[in-house]
């Protein structure tokens, strides 16, 4: 049976327990979300849906530090960080709430005689199931486009953050919401199957490991119906010999080491062409040597614990079989003896292709830095992953940072930055990241019927 609970993450102790929902439960929140879509939410126009949504922004905002607060309490991120989740979190509300009008907007279309005209209609109950890693942000991603276009949803959130999944869903009665168009539930892999297989639900959508999504896209597909995978990434960052070192290097340690490494678009592989290979290594090391691991309530701790014991022990084993392929640990990498699932951020080199964890996502602070001579090879290491998710580029020549970034195979590339959020921006993969893509007026387009109407 999954366990929904609290285990606070900096004490290791359980704080709070939460019941899984019976299948009587399951089936009454099947019967009510239908029922809401069909006689009332569907029949809305898209300002009233889109006030509802605008609302629940400005209840999270309202109530920032509370739930920025359980995020921090049930995964362990720094309570800053935590704050800059939440305000992201209502951002994505209120960028739906303002452009759905026009995302929505009939579609006429030239014919030779007559008129023909595109319509984006709602499906009915989206089934998504989320990740801990951003407790708020992965549950707007889908709940936001969809609701403002007329869906209704159900959300199967992580067992770790089940206040997170609570709070969240208490947002959008409050906001004056109809019961029923945002639904928690806490199911078991089983119990989540069957709800995949009930034909009220029209689409899926999963962020989560590799594992997860075999199994979710399997059973979705079985049912024929629609499906959406973010499975994470080793995302490449290229540092050419003409980069801003400085510049790469703060956006390193940024975008490998923000969230404690819990990301799926972290800098994963750093890929350093050799003339700057060492200069680069010596500075990392001396900025994650500086870190303060910490209660991440505290302003002073630049990071707190791991999420779990069972993530930092995988991290760590990780870690551990990369050293014993023949991998050089530069710095860190170790268990803090202390209350809590806490660990020193390690660096990480010379770790080669026959090396175990060389096609493996660590999902962790561990900063892998590769050695290359040339813009080729650079590029030929980046392509050679099983993921395709994100990836960076560092150069002075901004031409020729966007010519490599066309040929990294992944969903998104940034060049000279680190891969910036944005509710306007797509955010999806290629490979084993996924398919289907999140935000922007793409995301509001996965789960639509794209009905066209001709008149004679």
């Amino acid at each position: 049976m999954t366990a929904y609970q609290t285990l606070n993450p900096t004490t290791g102790k359980v704080e709070k327990t939460f019941s899984t929902h019976t299948d009587a439960e399951k089936a009454r929140f099947l019967d009510v979300a239908q029922e809401t879509y069909r006689s009332d939410w569907r029949r809305r126009s898209i300002a009233e849906r889109c006030a509802v949504v605008s609302r629940a922004a400005a209840i999270l905002r309202r109530d920032l530090d509370r739930h920025a607060g359980l995020i921090t309490t049930e995964m362990g991120k720094l309570f800053t960080e935590a704050r800059g989740e939440v305000e992201f979190t209502a951002q994505i509300l209120e960028y739906y709430a303002r452009e759905a009008e026009k995302f929505l907007a009939p579609q006429k279309l030239a014919v030779d005689s007559g008129k023909a005209v595109l319509l984006s209609q709602p499906l009915g109950i989206i089934y998504c199931i989320e990740p801990w890693n951003y407790p708020y942000y992965q549950l707007a991603r889908v709940a936001a486009p969809n609701l403002v276009a007329g869906n209704v949803v159900i959300a199967k959130h992580a067992p770790n953050v089940p206040q997170c999944a609570e709070a969240f869903a208490a947002l959008f009665p409050e906001a004056g919401g109809p019961q029923g168009i945002y639904t928690n539930v806490f199911l078991s892999n089983d119990q989540s199957a069957e709800l995949i297989a009930d034909s009220r639900v029209r689409g899926v959508a999963l962020t989560g490991s590799e594992r997860a999504g075999r199994a979710v896209a399997a059973q979705a597909g079985a049912a024929l119906k629609k499906d959406t995978m973010e499975l994470g990434g080793s995302d490449a960052f290229i540092v050419l010999e003409d980069a801003d070192l400085d510049r790469a290097l703060g956006c390193a340690v940024r975008g490998r080491m923000s969230n404690n490494g819990q990301v799926c678009t972290a800098a994963k592989r750093m890929i350093v062409h050799e003339s700057v290979a060492d200069t680069f290594i010596a500075r990392l090391k001396e900025k994650v040597e500086a870190f303060r691991p910490g209660d991440p309530m505290a302003p002073e701790s630049t990071h707190g614990p791991m999420s779990s014991e069972k993530q930092l022990d995988l991290t760590l084993s990780q870690i551990g079989e990369a050293v014993k392929g023949g991998a050089t640990l530069v710095t860190g990498g170790e268990r803090i003896r202390r209350d809590g699932f806490f660990m020193t951020a390690a660096i990480l080199t010379g770790v080669t292709k026959d090396n175990p964890v060389y096609y493996q996502e660590i999902f962790g602070p561990v900063a892998t830095v590769y050695r290359v001579g040339s813009e080729r090879e650079a590029i030929d290491l980046a392509n050679d992953s099983p993921y395709g998710l994100g990836g960076t580029v560092f150069t002075k020549d901004a031409d020729r940072g966007y010519r490599i970034a066309e040929e990294i195979e992944t969903g998104m590339v940034s060049v000279n930055a680190n891969m910036a959020g944005s509710p306007a921006l797509p955010f999806g993969g290629v490979k084993n990241s996924g398919y289907g893509r999140e935000l922007s007026s793409l995301g509001i387009e996965e789960f639509l019927n794209k009905k066209l109407i001709r008149v004679a």
